[in-house]
């Protein structure tokens, strides 16, 4: 019985880590290509943030219903379902011949990496006990951080070896080693909602408030903007309404009522990721244009980032069992409003041994958040609630990375506008990144203390497991 437990979970953790290696992988490695995909396809500086931001809006958009649809139906069906729509997506990104057709099979590929980022942690929740679960979602924290590490500089080759389609091609045979292993060794199947009715209309609700909100953003500072935001927010105010009514809600705003930990420490997530994600973005083309280094080169230097946060997750997550989470989260996001800070100076002649500097600052720090504020958020919920929580979770991160892409492409409509950005542009630009960078550390300062205000997770938990 111990062993089958043991291979049971050693199965799961395996799966949910390559899955996660997978998505992250493919995200920063499109990061590093974005100049090559621009010159093939003759794209603006607003479309080309639509090459990253169409994906993210997806995965927002699929995350809660996905996470609900796990619950009822079985976390490991949708996990291998999302796996493959993930890898076709990725062969069709990798044929298109336009940018309309990019941008389609990023929005494919977005509903498929939600499905697995809404199942994974949830599944990972599920089969480890409390006590293993902050090691254990370290461990996927830094496979997440091994793809991103990856992405820059096996990007950057493949770019300039192959062309940038060679990116989403190298990533669909290990696709298919997920999809198989998960068919054939994952045993056993996780849906404690089971027979439960799905909330459709709640569902069409977000979906439709999300896509208003999240494009309303990206088309400021015009009408259409300031209108869509207003469309989104009220249909975000009906959602919440029909939410509370509704005998089998897709989204149990409940889990946050009277749930410090939890309400705050997505709210941590969603402030952190907001400041964060597009920095990743922002220095590929300022070491692009700015530095003139090649793609290879430049994924080299971004390299340090996320080797940092492969290194140091584990140990982040299992000082999370022992240590109060606040903590860690905390002190983690000062770090990276520090990295931040730094970078907001940023200028034709700043070293690159500054840079990479405040790269390794700015890894450690998001590696001492991320798996402590994970086990904080996935503590402090019910078992029957994994999927939903572990959708809650996921959503924070991509609405937050989708708003950091959303200041990203503001600043360039405010300072660029809708064309290329070529030599006679780049002061501009630049001014446009530092400032993206000064309002990222404003945010990640609010995200401090919204972190340390969750409260002690420790005693929510004791309590909850009396």
């Amino acid at each position: 019985m111990t062993t089958t437990r043991w291979n049971s979970r050693t199965a799961a953790l395996i799966a949910a880590t390559l899955a996660a290696l997978l998505t992250a992988f493919t995200g920063s490695s499109v990061n590093i290509a974005m100049p090559a995909i621009t010159d093939e396809l003759s794209l603006n500086a607003i479309l080309l943030s639509w090459v990253p931001t169409s994906y993210l809006l997806a995965a927002a958009i699929s995350l809660v219903p996905i996470g609900r649809l796990a619950d009822i139906h079985g976390r490991k069906k949708v996990f291998a379902l999302g796996t493959a729509v993930f890898t076709i997506s990725s062969l069709l990104a990798g044929l298109a011949p336009s940018a309309a057709m990019l941008i389609g099979a990023r929005v494919l590929q977005g509903i498929g990496g939600a499905m697995i980022s809404g199942t994974g942690i949830a599944i990972l929740t599920s089969v480890f006990p409390p006590e293993e679960r902050g090691r254990v979602l370290g461990i996927n924290v830094a496979a997440v951080y091994v793809g991103l590490s990856l992405g820059p500089p096996l990007g950057g080759v493949l770019t300039e070896q192959l062309g940038w389609r060679s990116i989403f091609y190298v990533t669909i045979p290990l696709g298919l080693v997920i999809v198989a292993f998960v068919l054939w060794l994952l045993e056993g199947e996780w849906a404690e909602a089971r027979g439960e009715p799905f909330d459709l209309p709640g569902s069409v609700i977000y979906a439709l408030a999300l896509v208003a909100l999240m494009y309303g953003f990206s088309q400021l500072p015009g009408w259409t903007g300031a209108g869509l935001i207003a469309v989104g927010l009220a249909g975000f105010g009906l959602f919440g309404a029909l939410e509370l009514k509704a005998t089998s809600p897709v989204l149990n705003l409940k889990l946050f009522s009277g749930n410090r930990p939890f309400t705050f420490s997505n709210l941590a997530a969603l402030i952190h990721y907001s400041a964060v994600f597009a920095v990743t973005f922002l220095l590929s083309l300022y070491l692009q244009y700015i530095k003139e280094l090649t793609p290879q080169r430049a994924g080299l230097v971004l390299i340090f980032q996320p080797v940092m946060q492969a290194l140091f997750s584990p140990a982040a997550g299992w000082l999370s069992d022992r240590v109060e989470p606040r903590v860690l989260a905390s002190a983690g996001m000062t770090m990276t409003a520090t990295g931040l800070f730094l970078l907001a100076f940023l200028g034709t002649g700043t070293p690159m041994w500054a840079i990479i500097a405040i790269l390794v600052l700015f890894g450690l720090g998001y590696a001492l958040f991320s798996a402590p504020n994970m086990n904080a958020i996935m503590g402090s919920v019910e078992r029957k609630s994994y999927g939903v929580a572990s959708g809650i979770l996921a959503t924070m991160r991509v609405i937050g990375q989708v708003l950091s892409m959303g200041i990203a492409t503001l600043l360039f409509a405010l300072y660029l506008g809708p064309v290329e950005i070529t030599q006679d542009l780049y002061p501009l630009f630049l001014t446009s990144v530092k400032t993206a960078f000064a309002v990222f550390t404003a945010l990640c300062v609010i995200g401090v203390f919204a972190s340390l205000a969750r409260g002690d997770i420790r005693e929510g938990e004791h309590a909850h497991a009396r």
